[in-house]
Order: structure tokens, then sequence, then C-alpha cells
């Protein structure tokens, strides 16, 4: 687990800004989590991008994201440094990296030394960067950039909703709510990781930054001496689907519905009714509704586990999916 102590200072200046770069790199994680098919509803984009990645040799330079394991330093995927910033600009922000915050950050992710895959940009930094904010583009255009507006439009959604709950009830409502795996006892936010690690935030800023990448993964950094960063799964990821009307070959969803289709391929990951909610942008009844249909159906289950109730496939909703489904069962990766 990951905990972090707030400061009183540090919570009052609690912040939500979203980043398309950010968003990106996440978009190679999830490739690379899933090389051979991608969970609904970011089967039809991982497609395009593998296409992207396959065929653009000036993407070749990402793979550093792929090498440089789970110790990422800041300057690879810098936090927005505005609430909405472009992708130009943070690319913009990559190929300016002062050569002493690449020097810091390394040596604090990797104090046992410089991996092989970031000694380009200590040996050549000023092409190393170049490189890499090319080949970020250059996945941006290809895989990217099509799904932008809808996205925008989710995103731009979410920061309104937590801007909204952050003016009415204050950070601490809004933290308790952020997410089915980040707890908030005050003063201490904690993010359910694998990873182990404690620090304290004094008079800086926490900036929460949604991803529709995140498929439930929690991101942090400290690095910068100003701002604490935390990402959580943004409402919406349904955006990502390549139509809502069912394709000819799409079984599942003529057998039982889009909607509760929908529900049972999220269900390849147990999750709560609030957590499907967030991640399909519906709202929580419509889930509620299409999980008592699945549960009498005998495809679904729910199982409590602590405070939460949990809803899972049963082996008949697992089969309908490997079956009907375009095999897009998977399972979580946490990193």
């Amino acid at each position: 687990m990951i905990r972090i102590e707030l400061d009183e200072p540090t919570l009052s200046r609690t912040r939500i800004a979203i980043s398309p770069l950010i968003e990106t790199v996440c978009g190679l994680w999830l490739l690379h989590r899933h090389p051979e098919t991608a969970p609904w509803p970011y089967d039809g984009w991982a497609r395009r991008a593998r296409a992207v990645l396959r065929t653009d040799p000036v993407t070749a330079p990402l793979r550093v994201y792929f090498e440089v394991g789970r110790m990422l330093p800041d300057f690879l995927a810098p936090m927005p440094g505005s609430p909405a910033p472009t992708i130009e600009e943070q690319l913009d922000e990559v190929r300016h990296t002062p050569a002493e915050v690449i020097a810091q950050q390394v040596a604090r992710h990797h104090p046992d030394g410089v991996p092989p895959c970031l000694r380009p940009f200590f040996d050549d930094r000023e092409t190393a960067l170049n490189r890499l904010a090319d080949g970020l583009a250059a996945f941006w255009d290809g895989a990217m950039a099509p799904y932008w507006p809808a996205m925008r439009a989710a995103l731009d959604e979410e920061v309104l909703l937590r801007a909204r709950a952050l003016a009415a009830d204050g950070p601490d409502a809004l933290l308790a709510r952020l997410h089915d795996r980040v707890r908030w006892e005050r003063p201490v936010l904690t993010l359910m990781k694998q990873l182990e690690d404690d620090f304290t935030a004094t008079d800086q800023r926490l900036l929460l930054v949604p991803l529709i990448f995140s498929r439930g993964a929690l991101l942090y950094s400290s690095d910068h001496p100003e701002v604490v960063l935390v990402t959580y799964q943004a409402r919406g990821a349904a955006v990502l689907a390549e139509s809502h009307t069912p394709a000819p070959d799409d079984r599942l969803t003529l057998l039982i519905g889009r909607g509760r289709a929908t529900v049972l391929r999220a269900l390849t990951t147990p999750a709560t009714t609030t957590g499907l909610a967030e991640v399909l942008g519906l709202a929580p009844s419509t889930v509620s509704e299409h999980l008592a249909g699945l549960q009498a159906a005998g495809v679904v289950h729910r199982r409590r586990a602590g405070r939460r109730v949990l809803y899972g496939l049963e082996p008949a909703g697992l089969a309908l999916v490997n079956l009907l489904g375009d095999d897009s069962a998977t399972t979580e990766f946490v990193s």
C-alpha cells in the first residue's frame, strides 16, 4: 500500500487536472500488459494502437516505458502544469527537460545506477528527449487523437463533477469517494497497491488526475517539490468502444442486450456497483438493474469483501464472455 500523509495546507490546495500525455503513457502500458487482446472497451483501440507501433519506426523510443519498470521518473511523463494542457504543450515540456531534473529523478528512483534504457538521456540529452517526444507525438497522432474528442468530453464531465463536489463538500468528501481502491482516513490517503511506500506531503499541493486509460490502476508521484500527484480511473471509458450499435457478429449483445453485455464484459475483473458505474459511464441505478438481472440468470455472483460488495462472474458468465464475447476476458493487472 501507498500511504500519503497530507498536512492541512496540502489538503486545502487539492486541485484536479487532465493530462493527455499521462493518458498516452497509460495507453502504452495497457498494450504492454495485454499483448494479444485488450479487455473491452479498449479492444478496438488496442488493435489500432498496435498497428501504429508496428508500422511507424518513429515510435521505437517508446519502449523505454516498458524497460524502465515500475519506477518511472517524472520527466518521462511530467505532471500537467495547468488544468487542461494540450499534448503539444506537454511534449514541449518533455523536450526541454533540464539535465539536473533528469539526474535528480533518476538518482531517486534508481539509486544503484542509471538503467541502460535511461543512459541516452545522460549521454545526449537533447537528442534522446526529442526522439522520445517525436515518438509520443507519432503514437498520439495515430492512436490517441482520433479518440481524444470523445475522451476529452468524458474527462471534462468528470472534472466538472469532482470540482463541484470539492467546492460543495470540501476535499475530505472528495477523497472519500474518489475510487474503490483509495481510502481516506484523515490525514492519510491510502492507495491500495502492491507497492509499499510511505511519505508525508508538507505545504504542497495535491493534484488529482482522472484517466480513461487507468483501468483501475492508481499512479502517484512525489518527484515534484511542490506537488503530489495521484491518478484514478475516470468515468466514461466506454467512449472508447468502437460503436454503440451491436455489430453483426456481437453475439453476446444480440443475446442479452447491450447494457447487460457491457456489464458482463466489465466483470471479468470483480467490481463494485460504484466502480462499474465509474468505468462504464453509467448511472449506479442502471448498473444495479443490470446486475440484478444477471444475478437472477445465474451468470453473476455477489460477495462481500470487508465493507465492499463485489460482483464477479460465475462459471456460466465466464463461459458466455469467452464463447460469445469476442475473447475479451482478461485479468486485472495491479500496478
